[in-house]
């Protein structure tokens, strides 16, 4: 055991945030702490850091084990120092190490007798503890790293200080997971990645060898990482084996059996009570005297405490007005550079009624000026689009929000939509995380991620039959993002969107559009689908571009980006791997339940006198038994990887 909080509780004010919590970590283990948005994740975290004193319980670290930690909201660096040379500032040791091993090199040129094997014994010490701590791959790692999190060579060489709050973030994030601390503890670490970044920080994190507590809303990298969740809900903390649907599943088995309990204790409760009205009712001394020995019994009864309303049970609809015509959406041509370099050449697709297609791609690609185009926000440098009849647009755009200041949300929704009772604009708007209170908050005095999700609920309300969505999962807790895919997929209009969100997209889109090598690569079908194609399409669609190779460059140079390649292409075939072992998992799971089938319909009197009916099952039972050796073969192989 690494890490272990006992009984540990904090409050602010009057509310209980966390309440007598006890959980631990495993040395190598991958945690998740899930919880809606304001349950007390960070809070968790930074009393484990020690930022914040639990006002009672323990918090112990097991002696000489070391922590990093990332927080969600960094305070921003002001470092003179280069990208590169802030993450090589976290192996200042072992390049002090190499530094003094190249001394002694030059110090035996001039050295003989015995102050030569002194030198060299030393020399023999410190390079084996150089080799030890794998010093001559620094360079390597820092690339690895620097390449891994989205920064181009071209990039190594800005200053710190020059850099967004992302890529400062990222920075932040590259210093700590080259510093190897034996507890790893990140708050939101994929907010400022792209795909590929949080593809790559997934595989790193897998093989990281400490252990890794990590606060995310992304379900998919949750999925891959996690083998453990610790769930805050309403102050408690409570633990779940597995990864995030493991814990999804077992959470909603559980709040089944709390609200069976729940209703059925409340039901015997309301039966006591009735047999204890009825006896006094009789107003004699034995019916009495039963009267209060079973309001004996029914005081003793340790009321269960009514469980949370589960909040899957809101349920938010998108209602078009009018029907568009079958095409929607038409792009030709289309052409965009800043300041000389192209973002994208030539692009040419088509948006049908009814779909929903995701646009991804790495950051800087040209995922949001894409819909600021079709937006008429930008203008193209060439090409044409055009809409389709009757399409009505509604453009979510967190930097283009039409919200009124002075308003409160409650007004801002009821002003706008007078038709709503206060009940269905509460609703809309705790699906969006704003509850109590809150609704009588001043739009001006909300944060800009608050004001983004005001935007999202009114959006939802339009009537607009197209929807285009700049990222619209940002700053929603996993319980609004399945609130808001539900509502998606029932959508009978059309949904363009540009998004991060591996799960959401896998829920929600019909076809994705990435964005890549300055042309688009369209794939018919969901993430999963994608993650099958996307070696295949991408060599045929979206070729890398030839370079000439230039002479001049080192071969160390050469070697790093063969290794990236080599990396990448290792990714992608793990990707394929874990894609194809859940459906081979699917696929046994299905043959083994209709098995068991089976056998329960051999044992029913109508089945298994009916000769014909039996001949019939056998055969199936024997098919399936021997898809099941042939997919329990398959499993094994995918599962050695």
């Amino acid at each position: 055991m690494i890490l272990s909080c006992q009984n540990v509780t904090k409050s602010f004010g009057s509310v209980d945030i966390i309440r007598d919590a006890s959980f631990h970590l495993e040395e190598h283990e991958k945690a998740a702490i899930v919880g809606i948005n304001g349950a007390g994740k960070s809070t968790l975290l930074k009393m484990i850091v020690g930022e914040l004193a639990p006002d009672s319980g323990s918090i112990t670290i097991s002696r000489g084990k070391t922590l990093g930690y990332l927080e969600q909201h960094q305070a921003l660096m002001a470092s003179e120092a280069t990208i590169h040379s802030a993450l090589m500032e976290e192996k200042k040791e072992l390049l002090a190490m190499e530094q003094r091993l190249r001394e002694m090199e030059q110090e035996m040129k001039h050295l003989d007798g015995d102050a030569l094997q002194s030198l060299m014994a030393s020399y023999n010490r410190v390079s084996t503890e150089f080799e030890r701590q794998d010093g001559y791959s620094v360079q390597s790692q820092v690339t690895g790293v620097l390449k891994g999190l989205g920064f181009s060579e071209e990039e190594f060489d800005k200053k710190v200080n020059t850099l967004s709050g992302g890529q400062k973030t990222r920075v932040a994030l590259g210093k700590l997971l080259l510093s190897e601390p034996d507890i790893l503890l990140l708050d939101e670490p994929v907010n400022h990645l792209d795909m590929s970044s949080i593809a790559w920080l997934e595989n790193y994190l897998l093989n990281y060898k400490g252990a890794v507590l990590i606060v995310a809303h992304d379900r998919y990298f949750l999925n891959r990482i996690a083998t453990k969740i610790f769930e805050i809900e309403n102050g408690s903390v409570m633990t779940f084996t597995g990864n995030y649907s493991d814990y999804a599943k077992k959470k909603a088995q559980l709040r089944e059996i709390q609200w069976k309990a729940y209703l059925n204790q409340q039901q015997e409760i309301k039966h006591q009570e009735a047999v204890i009205t009825r006896l006094r009712s009789f107003n004699r001394e034995k019916s009495i005297k039963r009267a209060e020995s079973r309001e004996k019994m029914l005081d003793k009864i340790q009321v269960l405490e009514k469980p949370r309303e589960i909040d899957d049970e809101m349920h938010l609809r998108f209602s078009p007005s009018t029907v568009s015509g079958n095409d929607v959406l038409m792009v030709e041509g289309l052409s965009k550079s800043y300041s000389g370099a192209p973002l994208f050449r030539d692009l040419d697709f088509i948006i049908h009624r009814g779909e929903k297609v995701a646009i991804i791609g790495d950051n800087g690609t040209g995922k949001t000026t894409i819909l600021k185009l079709i937006n008429g926000l930008v203008k193209p440098d060439q090409g044409t689009i055009t809409t389709g009849s009757k399409v009505e647009i509604g453009y979510y755009d967190q930097e283009h929000q039409v919200l009124h200041m002075d308003k409160t949300l409650m007004d801002e929704i009821s002003d706008t939509y007078p038709d709503m009772t206060i009940t269905e604009i509460r609703n809309l708007l705790a699906a969006f995380l704003f509850t109590g209170d809150d609704v009588f908050k001043r739009i001006r005095d909300l944060s800009g991620g608050e004001r983004g999700r005001v935007s999202l609920a009114k959006l939802m309300l339009s009537n607009a039959n197209f929807l285009i969505l700049d990222e619209p999962t940002n700053h929603l807790d996993i319980t609004s993002k399945e609130i808001l895919e539900e509502a998606i997929r029932n959508y009978t209009g059309t949904v363009l969107y540009v998004s991060h969100d591996r799960y959401f997209i896998n829920q929600t889109a019909t076809r994705i559009l990435e964005l890549k090598n300055q042309t688009l690569v369209n794939y018919i079908g969901n993430y999963d689908y994608y993650l099958e194609k996307v070696d295949e399409l991408t060599r045929i669609h979206a070729p890398e571009p030839a370079t000439s190779s230039a002479p001049s460059a080192a071969v160390s140079s050469t070697s790093s980006r063969e290794d990236w390649a080599r990396k990448k292409e290792e990714q992608a075939r793990e990707r394929k791997r874990l894609n194809d072992l859940k459906k081979t998992e699917d696929k046994i799971s299905s043959l083994e339940d209709r098995d068991k089938e089976i056998d329960e319909l051999m044992t029913q009197e109508a089945v298994f006198s009916d000769v014909a009916k039996c001949v019939e099952l056998s055969k199936e039972k024997a098919a399936i038994a021997e898809q099941l050796e042939t997919l329990y073969e398959l499993w094994e192989a995918l599962s050695e990887g």
